[in-house]
C-alpha cells in the first residue's frame, strides 16, 4: 500500500510553545510525503498557523487543519501580580479543552480510521485524552511528543538524593510542583485522572524534541528505565528550522513583509546586539520592567527588547492598551540608536540566526532553549516557571552556555537593575562572555549537524517516518 494510507494526527495542548513543537513536527512529516492533520481548537488553529515561523507559509498548504469544538472559556488578561509566576489565567481555556476536545477528536479518528490503513496519532504529552481515543481504533497507534527536556524526566527517575547522572554534575532539581501553580497541578492530576478511568492506555512511544549533543547521557539514562521499556524512543529534535545567518538577514518569505526589526539588525556590528525576550506565557511585573529598563540603559550594550505579556487564552482578544505605554516613550527616547523595544511579535528565529545578535535573556523555555542553541547563541538564564528553572540548570552548570540572572527561588523579589547590567557586561564584554559565546558557536555547529545527512536527529526522524508507515 502507498505511503498515503497512513494518517498523521498531531494532537498540540493549545499553549504557544506546545503547538509550535507539533506544527514544526506536522510540516516535517508532511514533506516526507504523509497525510498529515493538525486538529484543535479553533482560535489555535489559527494562532498556531498566524505564528508559524521560520517556514515559507505556503507549506502550510500541505497540512490539513480541524477544529476541535469545544464549550467557550474566559480568556481574562494576565495578572503580572500573581504569586505564582505560572500563567494560570489559561486555566478556564486549559479545563475547557481537556473537557471538549476529547469527543470531536474522536469522531475526526473515526472518519480517518475508515479511510486510512494506519491512523498515527501524535499527541502532547499533557494530552493524555488522545492516547486513549488513539489506542480505541482497530489500526489506531499513539505516540507521545515530549515538548520538555529529556534530562527533565531524568530529574524525577532517581528516588532519594536523585539519579547518579545529576549527582556527577552536581545538577538540582526543585521539587516536581514548585514552579507550577496548585490550579494547574490540580488540573493536570484531573485530566490525567479521567482519561486514566477510561482504560490505562499503551502507547507505541515517543517522539522527543531533543538532540543527543544537548542531552545523549539522559536520552540514553531514560531508555533504559523500566517505565520506558518496550516503548520506542524517536530523538528528532531541535524541531525549529535552522535558518542560516547570512540568508536570515537577506531572507523575506513570500507573501510576508520583512520585520522592521531586520533592517535594525543588518545596521549592527557583528555579535553586539543582546535580545531580551520572556516568550508567551510569562509576565513581569512593572517595577521588574523599570529594573530591567535601567539595566539595558546602563549597560550602553545594544539590545532588542520583547516586551509585552503572557497571552491569553484568545490571543485574538482586542488586549487595549499596553501598560508599558507610560514607561516607553521615555525609554525609547533615552535608548534612540542602541536599542529596540518591540511590543508585538517578533521574529525570534530570524533574530537569533542573525549575525548580529550576541545572546539571548530569556526565560528558558524549552523552545527558546533549543532555538538559541541552535543558532549558536548563549543565554541569560531568567526562568519563571515549570521546566524552565530545570532548563537554566542544565544550561548553566552541564553544558555551560548560559549565566544565571536570577535563580527561580527568588521569583518573588524584583531583581535589581546593577545586577541585571552586571550579567549582561559580563556575557558582552568580557572574557568569560567571549569563552560562553564561542561554546555556544560550538554547540551550535554540532546541533545542526545532527540535521543533516547521516547525523542522530536526522536519523531519529528518518526511523520514525519509516516505524509509522511500516
Amino acid at each position: 500500500m502507498a505511503m498515503e494510507s497512513v494518517a498523521f494526527v498531531a494532537v498540540p495542548f493549545p499553549a504557544q510553545g506546545h503547538l509550535n513543537q507539533l506544527m514544526d513536527l506536522s510540516l516535517l512529516v508532511a514533506s516526507r510525503g504523509l497525510s498529515v492533520h493538525y486538529a484543535a481548537p479553533a482560535a489555535h488553529v489559527r494562532q498556531a498557523r498566524s505564528r508559524v515561523h521560520g517556514w515559507d507559509p505556503k507549506a502550510l498548504a500541505s497540512v490539513h487543519f480541524h477544529d476541535l469544538d469545544i464549550a467557550t472559556y474566559e480568556s481574562p488578561r494576565p495578572d503580572p501580580a500573581a504569586v505564582s509566576p505560572f500563567p494560570s489565567h489559561l486555566i478556564p481555556m486549559f479545563e475547557a479543552f481537556t473537557a471538549g476536545a476529547r469527543a470531536p477528536l474522536a469522531v475526526l479518528l473515526a472518519s480517518l480510521s475508515a479511510t486510512h490503513r494506519r491512523v498515527v496519532v501524535v499527541y502532547d504529552n499533557i494530552n493524555y485524552f488522545a492516547a486513549v481515543e488513539a489506542v480505541r481504533l482497530g489500526n489506531g497507534e499513539a505516540y507521545g511528543l515530549q515538548c520538555v527536556a529529556m534530562s527533565y524526566n531524568v530529574a524525577w527517575l532517581g528516588a532519594g538524593p536523585g539519579h547518579q547522572l545529576l549527582r556527577d554534575h552536581g545538577l538540582q532539581c526543585l521539587p516536581f510542583d514548585a514552579p507550577m501553580s496548585r490550579e494547574f497541578m490540580e488540573y493536570m492530576f484531573r485530566a490525567t485522572v479521567e482519561a486514566r478511568d477510561a482504560g490505562g492506555v499503551a502507547r507505541a512511544g515517543l517522539v522527543v524534541n531533543t538532540c543527543h549533543v544537548l542531552e545523549g547521557e539522559f536520552i540514553d539514562a531514560v531508555a533504559e528505565h523500566a517505565e520506558y521499556k518496550g516503548q520506542k524512543l524517536f530523538t528528532v529534535g531541535p524541531l525549529n528550522p535552522l535558518l542560516d545567518g547570512a540568508s536570515a538577514s537577506a531572507r523575506t518569505v513570500p507573501g510576508k513583509t520583512r520585520h522592521e526589526c531586520m533592517d535594525w539588525l543588518d545596521a549592527q556590528p557583528p555579535a553586539s546586539v543582546l535580545y531580551v525576550s520572556f516568550g508567551t506565557t510569562s509576565s513581569l511585573r512593572g517595577e521588574q520592567i523599570a529594573e530591567i529598563a535601567a539595566a539595558l540603559k546602563g549597560s550602553k550594550q545594544r539590545f532588542i527588547w520583547v516586551l509585552r505579556d503572557a497571552d491569553r487564552a484568545d490571543i485574538f482578544v482586542e488586549s487595549g492598551e499596553s501598560r508599558h505605554d507610560k514607561l516607553l516613550p521615555e525609554f525609547i527616547k533615552e535608548t534612540e540608536g542602541t536599542g529596540l523595544v518591540i511590543t508585538g511579535w517578533a521574529p525570534q528565529l530570524e533574530i537569533l540566526a542573525h549575525g548580529a545578535t550576541a545572546a539571548f535573556m530569556s526565560h528558558c523555555g524549552w523552545n527558546s532553549t533549543l532555538e538559541s542553541l541552535s543558532h549558536g547563541k548563549p543565554m541569560l538564564a531568567w526562568p519563571m516557571h515549570s521546566d524552565q528553572p530545570w532548563d537554566a540548570e542544565l544550561l548553566c552548570k552541564y553544558l555551560k552556555v548560559a549565566l544565571l540572572v536570577r535563580p527561580w527561588e527568588k521569583h518573588a523579589e524584583v531583581v535589581p537593575a546593577d545586577a541585571i547590567k552586571e550579567v549582561i557586561e559580563e556575557a558582552m564584554i568580557t572574557e568569560n562572555g567571549m569563552a560562553l559565546r564561542e561554546r555556544a558557536k560550538v554547540l551550535g555547529d554540532a546541533i545542526r549537524a545532527s540535521m543533516t545527512e547521516g547525523g542522530s536527529s536526522r536519523k531519529g526522524l528518518d526511523d520514525f517516518v519509516s516505524y509509522i508507515t511500516r
